[in-house]
């Protein structure tokens, strides 16, 4: 949990104007085989506020990971 909280840990993935893609998710899922934490930023105004939830849900989901940290933006996916 420190490292995912921690500053110096930089975005690994960022989804971009064209949204939350099959391409995304393979990358996602590509980085969470040779490491533990990946974070990943969103572009504001991709998505409402009240949707972030969903779609940190539905990234994990379908990435066979866990969200342990969303804020904003931003959030970390592990998997073990």
């Amino acid at each position: 949990m420190r490292e995912a909280t921690s500053r110096e840990f930089r975005p690994s993935v960022r989804i971009g104007k064209a949204g939350l893609s099959e391409t995304v998710l393979n990358e996602i899922r590509q980085q969470l085989q040779s490491r533990e934490l990946v974070k990943i930023k969103v572009n504001k105004g991709l998505f409402e506020r009240e949707q972030r939830k969903d779609v940190w849900a539905y990234i994990g989901e379908q990435t066979g990971s866990t969200v342990v940290l969303q804020r904003g933006n931003i959030g970390v996916l592990w998997r073990r």
